[in-house]
């Protein structure tokens, strides 16, 4: 047993010194001909037997619909717990003015509703 701890000590050792050297301060960079992006969302939560439930997500002044790369279709995430459906009202949603996300019944001890919707803003 000995003999393999002699063997991985000096393994073990190169490693937590290469992790300590290691740079880890790298961060994304957009392109310089790229919009400034940011994401704005709302979320709600509900209680067994609560009504569908809705909200609105703000439109940031100078900022347009993101699309989701190599799609014409805006860049958007809606996630929920819980037993409902959780969607984008298509009749309260314009996509330019108004933005609302829509979820259904709860039908379990609590539900959530998140819809979060990213933007591409003029630089300053």
């Amino acid at each position: 047993m000995s003999w393999l701890v002699r063997l991985i000590s000096p393994v073990l050792l190169s490693v937590q010194i290469a992790l300590h050297v290691m740079p880890f301060d790298a961060q994304a960079q957009a392109p310089a001909d790229s919009a400034a992006t940011t994401e704005h969302s709302c979320s709600f939560g509900m209680a067994k037997g609560d009504p569908a439930h809705q909200c609105q997500v703000p439109i940031p002044a100078g900022c347009v619909i993101a699309t989701f790369p190599g799609t014409d279709k805006p860049w958007t995430t809606v996630s929920k717990a819980g037993r409902t459906f959780c969607a984008f009202d298509k009749k309260g949603t314009d996509w330019k003015n108004k933005i609302t996300g829509q979820c259904t019944r709860c039908d379990s001890s609590h539900c959530t509703g998140q819809f979060m919707v990213r933007f591409e803003c003029a630089k300053p």
